[in-house]
């Protein structure tokens, strides 16, 4: 079998963009585009693959680390002169070798192995991969004579009337013999109005010469689709979460309204698990089976066990296991780790703690750096006091401690299991267990003191 090779064209600045990012590091479903070619070329089994690159060289090598080879090319000058600088490291290898932009993130690993095998059936030179466009202004026009064979690409600049009316576009996705695309390359030149060398001109160059050039036409056309700008870029996240939600929906997962459902392409679903509308999965998050995840919830590289309930609330870099439920109106924040059957309320906030099994933390309640253990009751308005102005400190609490209400737990400090800390009280002082504590000022009453008050 031949060996594969792929180049990556990651190059370009994108100054349509606007953006101080260049263009191939804006993400599509939390992924960036050239990140999605790269792994859709993983997927096709490719031997080598090359990414060129220019502007933001060294943060496209840190996106990508060592997925990819690298070619520099120091001056824009065209996407035949991109191809050039990769000539050090693939100019002398066999095989084929398939040529994308790093622009293009909606391609798929299943159309890139369908290239191959029709170029390698054709036993061909040059494979231009095409698409049938709704519309085709602004794309290249594949001109194909009386028996279907390609002549050329015919730019929209150049094409005339009738050209302009074929719908079959050139998506600029090609596939080469690897050798044959360097002896060409050598032949190709820079006179034009951009002082560009192009790579188009090396299907050009093989055509005289005889040699065998074709077209596979893929089905969909908006894997096709270029993101220059702003509004491309909407519109390939678009593409993108339709993608994957029908992918989760096929899986089993349940979603009340897909159009306002947005899942990243690394989130990974479990069965039988329900998203409600305006619902936000992003990053790394894995969620499990059976989980219902209300409307207005945002959870970003998160792990969610079974049978989890999320209300409208916001969980990052949190573990929930199984049977446990948080919100309406709350927030998990960085190492937050939720333990079986756990209840977290309304308006809590949990970081860097973790609760045991059972607990309950019913509302308006501030968790930092603790560890608590089973059947704990923290009651409302608890607040951890972690933090002295410089340093931040640990608070533990035992099994089936009590926490009453409007309690401040002031680290460091140990509660013991079956300990039982009265509404109100200020805790600077670890306790025993079956303490109870109370750390309040007396009640005192000024009789008929309210007559003198102005009001």
């Amino acid at each position: 079998m031949a060996k594969k090779n792929a180049i990556i064209l990651a190059a370009g600045k994108g100054t349509r963009m606007r953006s101080k990012l260049y263009k191939v590091l804006h993400q599509v479903c939390g992924k960036t585009m050239v990140d999605h070619v790269l792994t859709q070329l993983e997927k096709a089994h490719i031997d080598t693959i090359i990414t060129v690159v220019g502007f933001g060289a060294e943060t496209v090598k840190q996106t990508l680390a060592h997925r990819t080879r690298y070619a520099l090319q120091k001056q824009q000058l065209g996407t035949g002169h991109a191809v050039m600088q990769t000539e050090d490291l693939l100019g002398n290898e066999d095989g084929e070798t398939i040529i994308v932009s790093g622009d293009t993130p909606l391609f798929t690993a299943e159309t890139f192995e369908k290239l191959f095998k029709y170029h390698e059936q054709r036993h061909a030179a040059a494979t231009i991969l095409t698409s049938i466009a709704p519309d085709p202004t602004g794309y290249g026009r594949i001109v194909r004579d009386n028996v279907g064979i390609v002549e050329r690409i015919v730019e929209q600049k150049d094409a005339d009337v009738q050209e302009r009316a074929i719908k079959e576009i050139n998506t600029g996705v090609y596939c080469f013999d690897n050798q044959k695309l360097f002896a060409a390359l050598k032949k190709i030149n820079n006179d034009n109005a951009q002082g560009e060398y192009y790579l188009t001109d090396v299907i050009g160059i093989l055509k005289q010469e005889g040699e065998v050039v074709t077209a596979y036409k893929m089905a969909d056309f908006s894997e096709s689709m270029g993101v220059n700008d702003r509004i491309a870029l909407a519109k390939a996240n678009q593409v993108m979460r339709d993608r994957i939600n029908k992918h989760w929906m096929q899986e089993g997962v349940s979603m009340v309204d897909p159009a306002t459902t947005y899942i990243d392409a690394g989130v990974k679903l479990g069965r039988d698990t329900v998203l409600e509308g305006n619902v936000v999965l992003k990053g790394n998050t894995v969620i499990g089976d059976d989980c219902y995840i209300s409307a207005g919830s945002r959870i970003t590289d998160s792990t969610i066990h079974d049978g989890v309930k999320v209300t409208s609330s916001t969980l990052e870099g949190a573990e929930m296991h199984n049977g446990s439920d948080i919100g309406p109106n709350s927030h998990l924040r960085p190492e937050a780790e939720i333990g079986e059957n756990v209840h977290i309320g309304n308006f809590c906030e949990v970081k860097k703690s973790y609760i045991g099994a059972e607990t309950k933390v019913g509302h308006l309640t501030y968790i930092g750096n603790a560890t608590l253990g089973k059947n704990i009751n923290v009651g409302c308005g608890v607040v951890f006091v972690n933090y002295d102005g410089t340093n931040k400190h640990h608070t533990n609490v035992g099994d089936h401690a009590f926490i009453g209400s409007n309690s401040n737990l002031v680290a460091p400090v140990n509660i013991a299991a079956d300990s039982f800390i009265a509404a109100g009280s200020t805790i600077t002082d670890s306790t025993e267990q079956y303490d109870m504590a109370i750390a309040r000022a007396r009640q005192t009453n000024k009789k008929d003191y309210a007559k003198k008050l102005p009001w």
